[in-house]
């Protein structure tokens, strides 16, 4: 790992979980750290330097989404993702390895690469290994993925193990592009093996002897209950080297994160919080708030009373209802604000605790309710 372009410092431990601090690019996040996800250059309603201002200094947009729409030239031209979306934190570019998964009806897999039909109109994509790496490169992020077959959860062992076969592949060649092109940015390589433990632990092997920045679990949450998911971390975070930083794609729930933090993960990322916020279900520490249900049309009280958020802080749950109710763009805005600001808390509470040596006990994972999860309780 490059002094010069990542710095990654562990400096305290409960157990397997770490406290840290992650520098790119002379971009710094504490860890362990939530990244909200900005598909398309944006977190929906909130801009970019807003984005700072409630605390998040890390997060991912989509390689496959953006070569799509505007198109990575016009990126580059405008001075690299940072300066379009005008977010100055670190930028962790996925590298359309997802959409392999959830776009399997639009895209044709071979050895050197995947071929996508645009959902947007038709057109062809073809992603290789290079080329997803070219993308990455031109948009300016600061971690670049290699790009990687994802399986669903209930693929047969024989599909899961080609899938290895061919990640491991391209990684290889994903590294080769990546230095060519100019290794001042981070590259990340990504385990997948499915529930299965051999080929995790294989493929984790060799990632382990190539000199990436850092190292993801994919393949998880993709399809798995919220139980599965956890035992799955549980069993696969520790096979990614210790002295890099740790990434968990595309989880979670707030149990599953903080589970993910026990287990040693240091980076995660998932649209829940503002895709949920969309939708009016809010996170609160008593238990989702659907603030669309009639119980709260006159209620004179925010989501959460000690939350410093825009929307808890100046508004009522009435309000932010009768936002919802006539489809007035704010409701989602306020809701997306609040769902982040409850990640963050979350994350920076689990810093907090990992600063005091034996203040964390995690036993309250296996009661039935502390946080709120999707298919929790519903707080009224």
């Amino acid at each position: 790992m490059s002094a010069a372009r990542v710095r990654f410092a562990i400096t305290a431990r409960s157990g397997a979980a770490r406290l840290g601090t992650l520098t790119v690019r002379g971009r710094t996040t504490p860890t362990p750290a939530f990244m909200p996800v900005a598909t398309q250059g944006t977190l929906k309603g909130i801009a970019g330097g807003r984005i700072r201002e409630l605390g998040f200094h890390a997060l991912l947009a989509n390689t496959y989404h953006l070569a799509l729409r505007p198109g990575e030239a016009t990126v580059a031209a405008h001075g690299g993702l940072h300066r379009f979306m005008d977010y100055d934190g670190i930028l962790l570019t996925d590298s359309g390895g997802f959409q392999v998964f959830s776009l399997a009806q639009r895209r044709q897999l071979d050895d050197g690469g995947v071929t996508f039909r645009s959902h947007l109109d038709g057109r062809e994509l073809r992603l290789t290994p290079e080329r997803a790496m070219q993308v990455q490169h031109a948009l300016d992020s600061d971690i670049a993925m290699v790009l990687d077959e994802c399986p669903p959860a209930d693929a047969p062992r024989d599909a899961i193990a080609r899938a290895c076969d061919r990640s491991l592949a391209w990684a290889r060649r994903s590294l080769t592009e990546h230095r060519r092109l100019g290794d001042a940015r981070a590259c990340f390589a990504i385990v997948q093996g499915g529930k299965e433990l051999e080929l995790r632990t294989a493929m984790a092997r060799e990632l382990g002897t190539l000199p990436f920045d850092g190292f993801a679990l994919g393949g998880i949450a993709v399809g798995e209950d919220a139980a599965t998911i956890r035992d799955e971390v549980t069993r696969f975070a520790p096979l990614l080297p210790e002295a890099t930083p740790r990434y968990l794609m595309g989880v979670g729930s707030p149990r599953e994160v903080v589970a993910a933090v026990r287990a040693g993960i240091d980076l995660f990322d998932c649209v829940l919080p503002t895709r949920n916020a969309r939708n009016g279900f809010l996170f609160s520490r008593a238990g989702t708030v659907r603030i669309r249900n009639a119980v709260h049309a006159d209620a004179d009280a925010p989501i959460e009373a000690d939350c410093p958020c825009l929307a808890c802080t100046r508004y009522t749950r009435a309000y932010l209802r009768h936002l919802f109710q006539a489809d007035e763009m704010l409701g989602p805005i306020l809701a997306t604000e609040h769902n982040l600001v409850f990640f963050r808390r979350l994350l920076d509470d689990l810093r907090r605790d990992l600063a005091t040596p034996g203040s964390i006990d995690w036993r309250w994972l296996d009661r039935d309710r502390e946080l709120s999860d999707p298919a929790a309780p519903v707080a009224e």
